[in-house]
C-alpha cells in the first residue's frame, strides 16, 4: 500500500473574457445555441499571457496552499498540448521560474484532456522511488492557439487556463487507483503538429465521452471497493454540460456532490480538472479527508479516472 494525497491546489487564468455574444459577431452562431448544446456562456482567452505565466501562477497557488517550498518538490510534471516551446519543456521552464532544485525530475506529458490524470498517476509512481516525496502536477493549455476561429464546431468550445496540485507520497497511504486507457484515433479529434488547426467530429466525440465517463467511474469504484455514495465529490472534465449531467444522473449523484464551471471557462483541456479542484478547495467543498473521484476523457482518444483524497 502506497500512494499520494493532495496537499494544495491552485489555478492561473487569463484576464480576457470572450462571451457567446462576442463569438456570435465573429462566426455564424448564436449565443443561446451555444449554451443550449454545451452549457458554455463565456470562456477565458489569453491576450498576451503565456503558457508559462499561467502555469507558474497555478503552481505558486498550489505550493502556497500546501505550505511547501521549491526545494521540497521532487517531481514536476506539466500535462499540456500547447507549451510555449517544445524545448525547453513547460516543466523545465517552470523549474527555472519557481526555483525548483536542479535534481527535480521535470517533463511534459501529452494526453490531451485526460493529461492531468495521467500526470497524477505518473507522479504517484515516480515519487515512490524519489528522494523527495512532494510532486507538482500541472494541467495547462492555451487551446485558443489551435483554433480556426471560422469553425463554429470547435471555436465555441474551448478556453485557456492552468490548474495545479501539490501531492505528497507516503508508504502507508492508499493508491489513487488510477484507471487509464487509450485508443489511438486521429479521425474524430486531431491537431497537426504544425501549420494546422484542431478539428473534431462533434457527434462521435460526444458518443465516446458518454461511454468513457461511466466506464471510468465503474472501474474506479470497483478498484477501490466502494460505492458511489461513499465518494464525497465527483469532478468531471468540463467538456460539455450535458455529458456531466447525464453521468451524474446515471449514478444518482446529488447536486451537492458535483459541480460545473464550464459555463465560465469552457473546455480548458488538461487544465479543466485541476482548475475545478482549486475552486472546490478554495470554497471549502473539498477539505482534509475529502475523497474526490476524478473523470477525464479527450483527444488520443484517452480516458481515465482515479480517487484522490485531500491530506
Amino acid at each position: 500500500m502506497s500512494g499520494v494525497k493532495i496537499r494544495g491546489t491552485g489555478r492561473g487564468l487569463p484576464r480576457g473574457v470572450l462571451t457567446n455574444g462576442q463569438l456570435a459577431q465573429r462566426v455564424d452562431t448564436d449565443g443561446q445555441w451555444i449554451f443550449s448544446r454545451t452549457g458554455i456562456q463565456e470562456r477565458r482567452i489569453c491576450a498576451g499571457e503565456t503558457h508559462a505565466e499561467l502555469s507558474a501562477a497555478a503552481a505558486r497557488g498550489a505550493m502556497e496552499r500546501a505550505g511547501i517550498s521549491p526545494e521540497d518538490i521532487g517531481v514536476c510534471i506539466v500535462a499540456t498540448v500547447t507549451p510555449d516551446t517544445l524545448v525547453p519543456s513547460a516543466a523545465c521552464t517552470l523549474q527555472k521560474t519557481l526555483g525548483l532544485s536542479h535534481d527535480t525530475l521535470c517533463f511534459d506529458l501529452n494526453a490531451a484532456c485526460t493529461g492531468f490524470l495521467y500526470a497524477l498517476h505518473t507522479a504517484e509512481c515516480l515519487l515512490a522511488a524519489a528522494p523527495g516525496k512532494f510532486g507538482l502536477v500541472v494541467g495547462a493549455d492555451l487551446i485558443s492557439r489551435l483554433l480556426d476561429w471560422s469553425d463554429r464546431g470547435t471555436c465555441i468550445l474551448f478556453g485557456d487556463g492552468a490548474g495545479a496540485a501539490v501531492v505528497e507520497w507516503r508508504a502507508e497511504w492508499p493508491s489513487i487507483g488510477a484507471v487509464l486507457g487509450c485508443a489511438g484515433n486521429g479521425e474524430v479529434l486531431r491537431c497537426p503538429a504544425r501549420d494546422g488547426h484542431l478539428s473534431m467530429e462533434g457527434r462521435r466525440v460526444f458518443k465516446f465521452a458518454l461511454e468513457a465517463a461511466p466506464w471510468c467511474i465503474d472501474q474506479v469504484l470497483a478498484r477501490q471497493g466502494i460505492t458511489a455514495e461513499e465518494v464525497d465529490f465527483f469532478v468531471f472534465h468540463q467538456a460539455n454540460a450535458r455529458i456531466i449531467d447525464l453521468a451524474a444522473s446515471k449514478y444518482h449523484i446529488p447536486p451537492e456532490k458535483y459541480r460545473k464551471n464550464i459555463q465560465r471557462f469552457g473546455n480548458t483541456s488538461a487544465a479543466s480538472i485541476p482548475i475545478l479542484l482549486s475552486e472546490l478547495e478554495e470554497d471549502g467543498s473539498l477539505r482534509s479527508g475529502s475523497r474526490a473521484l476524478l473523470v477525464g476523457f479527450g483527444g488520443g482518444l484517452t480516458w481515465g479516472g482515479c480517487l484522490v483524497e485531500f491530506a
